[in-house]
């Protein structure tokens, strides 16, 4: 025989979405972490480029390269640190519905990043073209405005 279902009073529904709109009380910092991270990195390769341009900086090919790659591989290091850290937190911690309608836009934007690289590497490796890359400026431009403004609103 089955044990009787617990009934709930009305109290332990609203304690129940009371939890589920406001979430932990500490707000993540994981989104803000990656930002910043991304932002100082290629913040330091424009400026190498930069100093490539204006002759300042003379490297060969495979420092370069080195150089660009080193500062992919570091940001995907502390991108890697922050998903685990959040999942090591569980799904208790993420914040309050706000925060995490926040950190969902911008993962989506993130995923539809991705998706634009791969369809864009394939299309330029295809075309043996390289002026395709310069449309990817403007897509990523566009993604962003579109996570931002979700944030605004």
């Amino acid at each position: 025989m089955s044990a009787k279902p617990r009934l709930h009073s009305p109290e332990d529904d609203l304690a129940f979405m009371r939890s589920i709109v406001q979430g932990d009380a500490r707000v993540p910092m994981t989104l803000a972490v990656c930002y910043l991270a991304g932002g100082l990195l290629y913040g330091a390769q424009c400026l190498f480029h930069l100093g490539q341009v204006f002759g300042v900086i003379r490297l060969p090919e495979l420092a370069n390269l080195v150089v660009v790659v080193g500062i992919t591989a570091t940001f995907l290091a502390v991108l890697t640190w922050a998903i685990l850290r959040d999942r090591k937190q569980g799904a208790s911690s993420r914040g309050p519905l706000a925060s995490r309608t926040l950190n969902a836009a911008f993962s989506a934007t993130g995923m539809a990043n991705t998706a634009v690289i791969i369809v864009f590497a394939v299309g330029a490796w295809r075309d043996q073209d390289f002026g395709i890359w310069l449309y990817y400026a403007a897509i990523v431009f566009a993604l962003q405005a579109a996570a931002w403004f979700v944030a605004w609103t």
